[in-house]
């Protein structure tokens, strides 16, 4: 019977293509490891946070490959390893079997775990990966930092698949703060964070300025200055980082994560149109 529901929920997403049908497996496989884990004690200790967590609870359109986590207060002894071990006998009853590989380090502040599945294709009739034996192992990696920056704020969310759940999750100004952070101190580019960008200013989200101070203290280039992050400030960082991108260099990657029409709003993507967006955000936050 619980195949069935995953058999349904695949069937629902309408996939045109292997890249698609492939996207809805992985996204289905996310949403019964989130199921899993409100079984458990998880989020009374954590929050959700990052891309795939705009995409299940806001409707990102672009699809997203990891479940990122952070810890309402530091804890250095945080072990993930109980949580995978119930993950991996939940996941069973939905026709998962899981390699389950807890890749944490005792002194590291963020703990990894990877969920690697090739069953789940083998039970399921598949319209566009029949054959394409690669494509059909599920891989999401799961990450928990355990020394997260101060000022995040939670908040409960509910999910109704593959049966109502509750979720804690980081609220949106928290979110965009966290977005803010990749795009200022990420050592590469990377087309889906300038996506999420546009989704946020879209939707006149505001900036957890706080929580964005914290990170830029702990990681990146202005570590341990004690930066306190003003709208100037954001606005000033934010424009130079604009126009220092190569935007004819960075869509490729992205174009994997969208639905064809979806793909067709990147022509658009140049330095022009991000300090227009940017120019939008400054007028929506007075102060800047």
């Amino acid at each position: 019977m619980s195949v069935k529901i995953i058999q349904e929920r695949l069937d629902s997403y309408q996939c045109r293509s292997q890249q698609e049908e492939e996207n809805a497996l992985r996204e289905i496989t996310q949403e019964v490891a989130l199921s899993a884990l409100s079984r458990t004690d998880f989020f009374k200790f954590a929050g959700f946070q990052g891309g795939t967590c705009l995409r299940i609870f806001y409707s990102l359109a672009r699809f997203s490959e990891d479940l990122d986590f952070i810890l309402k207060q530091p804890d250095k002894d945080f072990k993930l390893k109980p949580y995978l071990k119930s993950l991996e006998t939940e996941m069973q009853a939905y026709g998962y079997r899981l390699e389950v590989i807890d890749r944490s380090k005792a002194d590291s502040t963020v703990k990894k775990g990877f969920l690697k599945d090739d069953s789940l294709g083998k039970v399921l009739s598949l319209e566009h990966l029949k054959g394409v034996t690669n494509s059909r192992k599920i891989k999401i990696k799961l990450e928990v930092d355990a020394k997260p920056p101060r000022g995040s704020i939670f908040e409960n969310k509910f999910l109704d698949f593959p049966f109502p759940f509750a979720v804690t999750a980081q609220d949106l100004p928290s979110l965009f703060a966290g977005k803010n952070h990749a795009l200022l101190c990420r050592e590469y580019t990377k087309g889906r964070d300038w996506y999420d960008f546009i989704w946020y200013v879209s939707r006149k989200v505001s900036i957890n300025f706080e929580f964005l101070s914290s990170a830029l203290n702990q990681i990146g280039p202005w570590r341990g200055q004690g930066l306190v992050v003003d709208k100037l400030w954001y606005y000033q960082q934010m424009k130079q980082k604009i126009c220092d991108v190569n935007w004819g260099e960075i869509k490729e990657e992205l174009v994997r994560f969208l639905k064809p029409e979806d793909v067709k709003t990147l022509k658009i993507w140049n330095e022009e149109f991000f300090l227009d967006r940017l120019e939008k955000l400054r007028m929506l936050c007075s102060g800047i």
